[in-house]
């Protein structure tokens, strides 16, 4: 699959979060042989827990599907800039490569108010935003838009 397809899979569980009534972000972690090991999408109203993010979610799969922590060659798809929880916790699973669609001014933390991948951790993945930025954007948009 390309970096379309696999959006188009984080943008079908963003959807199933917005019918949920929860801010519609979804993900997917892609193994190193390509196949989705993990799958997420916002649940913290659901079960009322502030880290039940989609990143978060996603990357509890991938380590059960890897029976492993270190999620090295695994790529990870998510709808919205990661927060600063999230890109901890990319960077604690090793995640190499990490790519995005929609900016978040508030809370973005791969270049849009920091880039934590650029401190002095040891760990620093590759980013890739944009890709189905307008898709992900409208989502939000929607959503929001509906909510006042």
């Amino acid at each position: 699959m390309d970096r379309e397809a696999y959006m188009a899979e984080a943008l079908a569980l963003a959807e199933e979060a917005a019918a949920a009534g929860e801010v519609p972000v979804g993900c997917v972690i892609a193994g190193p042989d390509g196949q989705i090991i993990g799958r997420g999408r916002n649940r913290r109203e659901a079960s009322g827990d502030a880290t039940a993010h989609a990143e978060i979610e996603a990357i509890r799969n991938a380590c059960a599907a890897l029976d492993d922590w270190r999620l090295e060659g695994c790529t990870l798809f998510v709808t919205l800039e990661p927060c600063p929880m999230c890109a901890g916790a990319i960077i604690n699973a090793r995640i190499p490569t990490v790519v995005f669609g929609a900016r978040d001014s508030l809370t973005g933390s791969c270049g849009s108010v920091i880039d934590l991948f650029c401190e002095r951790y040891g760990h620093h993945p590759a980013v890739f935003p944009g890709v189905r930025r307008e898709a992900s954007a409208a989502l939000l948009t929607d959503f929001f838009r509906e909510k006042r």
